[in-house]
């Protein structure tokens, strides 16, 4: 999913050549995101577009070659002056009319040549040009690049063969037509990602790079090469508008002296980033978003506000911010409980929160106050169903695939912190919040704690080798994270127990799991956020639904996504077999406010509601359940002393490798596959086997809300 949606999408042709470009948003100045060499598409931008979108009218285009524009054949037709042709062209198609002002052009790498070559061509339509990791040719290349020769035929071994190329060899027309072409692009884009942990920029370029016919590319590079006007580099870079250069010092495609020379021959401002890469848009995306945001505020000073209000220290109101997760609804009830905690603590304390629905719905119930940047946020959980297939979810790579919602959510939060002064923010499983910090510690304006319910990302085991070296990779990211940038996260808070946390080790070579969340966290002991119903409330709540004294009660639930739709019509194929064995239960079907109960077919004995405010009251109430394998409605069962069985979704990490660990401590549960689900009999003999159990693990505490209150509250 994309984290922001063109608000229109169209075609340009010129002599024959379609060029597909978007535009984002409707502000009165424009953006204009220049493509790059063809071997990747305008969704390389993906980090800016909804940053700068949200304050800017945003264009986009496809340079011909790459995406959903047209690939024509001939290394004329790639030459640089089609693509400057082309972004005037796409400017005219989008225009507003006569009041249409200059734009502002962005440009990467072979984009930067052309971004000015449009500001020298049509001086009046351009305000200013952003130059990230130029390839202009101002000064010699990489060494090792240039030694290796582009058309040269690669040589034969003594036996006739030919030994594959490596390193720099490998860029060179023969090899991308011949040889392994998937091999070259992984070298390539890994020299043009330098900088450690950057598997997943790697993994979007090789894939970029595949839309692309290796024919094709070839032409690119030779219209680059051979068809260029050797002075027009030094010709381009005599641009008279302002320029801002980003260059990483640690480029290994285009040398950092590019970007020293680009910005001393226009004049330009210079950002370096040290340790960067060739790509820092894609890489560090967060501190280049805001160098192009303070340069466009420059330009256009009318987008600055002109009145702001600075309240002195001590008249200010205690104020915290929650980040509260919106995969899950119990996130946001211990929330709430650790919040009211607080507040008891510091009755003076303002409390506000940024997340999205469903999450938001359950706030404004409460009474809460949702903070109105909340409806800037791109959606989590759209993105998370959209990653789902039946009752499957690749819980990592979803969170890998989230990259550009988490980026596009931290600028979000970035300006609500920007603005308003908070003494405390808490990020339940805000994964971009505390990510983004890590990576600019510079932007941490307050005492911020992190609350999460596991530690560290798991492979599966169909996964193999490659998905172990992620998850390994993706943990020693944190891991490295924490050991430098202690400072960042002012507490760290394990919702559970030491022996909650699973013993695994991080990955080889690093530590085990629970060794260092006993040594990094501090631990609240569960927090459900609520009382256990009494026996009143639960016969309530049962003659609510129409359930006699004499009956059983079965709730069924999938949590707050719509992934769950699959085990839902699992257990109605079940259900006319397991109330022949017991006619006394009758069931409640759960749906979650993201699938519709009107989808689901109907069964006698069986009721159906969409979403259940304070669903723990109905759990609660039941005699058994059948529920996915989320730790929220899990332990909410546990602590209720409510037999249930569990369905976790494959391939879902959290649910199963944490979750029965910790179910385990507990001694509740019965862990039931969804292959196992998909026969009645084994359903029906698994619920009615638990159905006849009365669980006697040790209690789920009832302090956890305090006890995280307590190692908050010195924060404000």
């Amino acid at each position: 999913m994309r984290a922001r949606e063109p608000d229109s999408t169209g075609f340009v042709e010129r002599d024959g050549v379609r060029v597909a470009y978007e535009v984002f948003g409707d502000a009165p100045h424009t953006v204009l995101l220049m493509p790059t060499w063809s071997i990747i598409s305008s969704r390389s931008w993906k980090a800016q577009v909804p940053y700068l979108a949200r304050r800017y009218r945003v264009v986009t285009f496809d340079g011909r070659g790459s995406g959903a524009s047209d690939h024509p054949v001939g290394e004329l037709a790639y030459a640089d002056e089609e693509f400057v042709a082309d972004a005037l062209a796409v400017l005219d198609a989008t225009s507003r009319g006569t009041t249409e002002g200059q734009v502002a052009v962005v440009g990467f790498s072979c984009g930067v040549a052309w971004s000015l070559a449009l500001a020298l061509e049509a001086p009046q339509r351009v305000a200013g040009v952003v130059a990230l990791g130029s390839a202009l040719g101002l000064v010699p290349g990489i060494k090792e690049r240039d030694s290796n020769v582009f058309l040269a035929e690669p040589p034969d071994d003594a036996d006739g063969a030919r030994t594959p190329p490596a390193g720099w060899a490998q860029y060179n027309r023969h090899n991308w037509l011949h040889g392994d072409y998937d091999a070259f692009l992984r070298f390539f884009f890994g020299r043009m990602y330098t900088e450690p942990h950057s598997t997943k920029q790697i993994e979007d370029c090789v894939a970029w790079g595949h839309e692309i016919e290796p024919e094709r590319l070839v032409e690119t590079e030779l219209a680059r090469t051979v068809c260029r006007d050797p002075g027009f580099a030094a010709r381009v870079a005599q641009v008279d508008v302002p320029v801002l250069v980003v260059h990483g010092d640690d480029d290994h495609v285009r040398p950092y002296a590019e970007g020293v020379a680009l910005a001393e021959t226009t004049g330009g401002s210079l950002l370096t980033i040290a340790g960067g890469g060739h790509a820092t848009h894609t890489r560090t995306p967060v501190a280049v978003n805001r160098a192009i945001g303070d340069f466009l505020a420059r330009l256009w000073p009318d987008t600055r506000p002109t009145a702001v209000t600075w309240t002195r220290s001590l008249r200010r109101q205690r104020r915290a911010l929650f980040l509260t997760s919106p995969i899950g609804l119990g996130h946001v009830r211990r929330d709430l409980a650790i919040a009211d905690a607080l507040r008891k603590r510091h009755p003076d304390l303002q409390v506000d929160w940024l997340t999205e629905p469903p999450a938001t719905g359950v706030l404004e119930r409460a009474g809460e106050r949702v903070h109105p940047a909340s409806a800037a946020l791109a959606s989590e959980c759209t993105h998370v169903e959209d990653e789902a297939a039946e009752h499957d979810l690749h819980a990592f790579q979803a969170i890998r695939r989230m990259d550009e919602i988490l980026v596009a959510n931290f600028g979000v939060f970035d300006d609500v912190v920007t603005a308003e002064p908070y003494d405390l923010v808490v990020g339940d499983e805000a994964w971009d919040v505390d990510y983004f910090l890590h990576e600019n510690p510079e932007l941490k304006r307050f005492a911020f704690a992190w609350l999460t319910d596991f530690v560290g990302w798991v492979p599966m085991p169909d996964g193999g080798d490659a998905e172990a070296a992620l998850t390994a990779d993706y943990n020693a990211e944190m891991l490295e994270h924490r050991a430098r940038l202690e400072r960042v996260r002012d507490r760290s808070l394990f919702v559970g127990n030491p022996a909650d946390v699973i013993e695994e080790p991080f990955g080889p070579g690093l530590p085990g799991i629970r060794d260092w969340t006993e040594q990094n966290f501090a631990f609240t002991g569960y927090v459900t956020g609520f009382e256990p119903v009494s026996p009143a409330d639960r016969a309530a709540v049962r003659a609510s639904l129409g359930v006699a004294e004499d009956e059983l009660l079965c709730v069924v639930t999938v949590g707050g996504s719509g992934v769950g739709g699959g085990l839902l019509h699992r257990v109605l194929d079940a259900v006319p077999r397991i109330r022949r064995a017991e006619p006394r239960l009758r069931f409640l079907l759960v749906t979650g406010p993201r699938i519709d109960p009107r989808s689901l077919p109907r069964r006698r004995g069986v009721r159906v509601r969409g979403f259940v405010p304070d669903l723990y009251r109905h759990l609660g109430s039941a005699d058994v359940a059948l529920v996915q394998g989320g730790l929220t409605t899990c332990m909410e069962l546990t602590a209720q002393r409510v037999p249930f069985v569990y369905v976790p979704l494959r391939h879902h990490f959290e649910q199963g490798v944490h979750v029965p660990h910790r179910l385990a401590q507990y001694g509740a549960g019965r862990r039931l596959a969804y292959e196992e689900a998909g026969d009645p009999d084994r359903l029906a003999a698994a619920l009615l086997g638990e159905v006849r159990r009365t669980p006697s693990g040790r209690a789920v505490e009832t302090d956890g809300a305090e006890r995280a209150a307590a190692l908050l509250a010195d924060l404000l």
